[in-house]
């Protein structure tokens, strides 16, 4: 009898413990249930008044998700908010350049394979995402845009020699060459084309990697060979040629040049289309880059959004992210500055590049966005740090060659040092794009 009593109470004592456990349990998972989940995220493209009405919209499906977005100014801006997400106060989505993932990949959260597979991934969007944004099969940002570098040119200057668009680079030379106008001192009075300067050529590092890229066995990474040689002549050339001078050092910047229509051919990305709009004096178009005969590389450059690694919330940071470059949503951020009539992004994604093929000033760079590739020199990321140091080392090298070095020489130096920055970031550089 007293052994069944035991029995009996200490069943009662154990079903009371299981009772209050799985209490516990519900008031826990009701509470978790009940939680707001609050998200922080740093842009740089988008104003506030777009980004509040995507999220609005988002929070109507996800009551339980708090959104705030900031936009930031881009001076400092990668130190910045690194330092905030390796002290873990920073953002729990985050704006970074499409070359930044040598510098950024230790500190993000790679994109769970549940929500957007590899394979997914690489019909989403264009090739040159999966070349910058991901590393050992994991994605590391989502592209929230396609740009790159395309030809702008003067269609007064043009059309007055009748002269076509050029696809080659020789007949961009034969052009360039035949609209110049100088003086009788011989000073350039209307330039045909700004290449071959560091100082007044507003995105030569960009230029330069086109170059590198589109030259059979040309690298970026190992560019002391002779094409890479090869290429530092050809750009100098419109300068250091006579037959091909159509830059000079003492100009103003290529910019400024083409804004005051003495400019034929200028190479930039769409951002420069609205400086240029606020000349109606200028009439300008855009094309796609010159290619070199049977070959078609061009140079992409972009902005994406990623998770901090210590985010406490990545399933919704990135589920938010993933809202954000869905079709519908894309079309709403496209519609907001329709309506604001301020410039908009170029759809990312491969499926909506039908909405803007014709359009005059992002079609030719949608057309491009297929044989897009990237380095790490690019001029206007701010960043202090991989596309900084990149430049300066290339930038030396063209510098060089104006002052009259040796192009194999001045290489050499370049490509001991190019070492010495991937070693610098990361040993995840070892194996990037450009390396040929």
């Amino acid at each position: 009898m007293k052994k069944t009593i035991l029995l009996v109470l200490a069943a009662s004592v154990f079903l009371g413990i299981l009772f209050w456990v799985y209490q516990a349990v519900l008031s826990n998972k009701s509470s978790s249930n009940n939680k707001t989940v609050e998200l922080s995220y740093w842009g740089l493209g988008e104003d506030e008044q777009v980004m509040q009405a995507v999220i609005e919209k988002y929070q109507l499906s996800h009551p339980k998700v708090k959104i705030t977005y900031n936009k930031q100014t881009i001076l400092n801006y990668r130190t910045r908010v690194q330092t905030q997400m390796e002290s873990g106060e920073g953002p729990d989505i985050v704006e970074i350049h499409s070359s930044w993932i040598p510098m950024f990949w230790e500190d993000l959260s790679p994109l769970p394979t549940s929500m957007i597979s590899t394979k997914d991934f690489e019909k989403t969007f264009y090739p040159v995402a999966k070349e910058s944004l991901t590393w050992q099969g994991n994605i590391y940002a989502l592209p929230l845009e396609v740009d790159g570098l395309a030809l702008y040119y003067n269609e007064d200057i043009l059309k007055g020699v009748g002269l076509e668009t050029p696809k080659t680079w020789q007949e961009f030379i034969d052009s360039a060459r035949k609209v110049t106008v100088k003086n009788q001192q011989g000073q350039i009075q209307t330039a045909g084309a700004a290449l071959g300067s560091t100082n007044n050529v507003d995105y030569w590092p960009e230029i330069l990697g086109l170059l590198f890229l589109q030259q059979p066995d040309g690298s970026l990474t190992q560019p002391a060979n002779q094409a890479g040689g090869e290429v530092l002549q050809f750009y100098t050339s419109f300068i250091t040629d006579p037959k091909n001078k159509t830059w000079d050092v003492t100009l103003p910047s290529s910019t400024q040049m083409f804004s005051d229509g003495k400019l034929a051919f200028y190479f930039g990305p769409l951002s420069q289309a609205q400086i240029f709009q606020a000349n109606p004096n200028l009439h300008f178009k855009i094309a796609p880059v010159p290619q070199l005969p049977g070959r078609n590389v061009d140079w992409g450059s972009f902005w994406a959004a990623g998770v901090s690694g210590t985010s406490k919330n990545p399933k919704e940071a990135w589920e938010f992210l993933n809202y954000l470059l869905s079709p519908e949503t894309q079309q709403l951020i496209y519609q907001q500055h329709a309506q604001a009539q301020t410039p908009a992004r170029i759809f990312s994604r491969v499926d909506m590049s039908d909405l803007l093929i014709n359009d005059p000033i992002m079609g030719p760079f949608v057309s491009q966005a297929p044989f897009y590739r990237s380095w790490y020199l690019n001029s206007q990321t701010g960043d202090h740090g991989i596309n900084e140091e990149m430049i300066n080392l290339y930038q030396t090298a063209i510098d060089g060659v104006m002052g009259g070095q040796l192009p194999s020489v001045l290489l050499q130096n370049t490509q001991a040092s190019i070492t010495d920055v991937f070693n610098k970031y990361s040993r995840r550089v070892a194996a990037t794009p450009g390396g040929n």
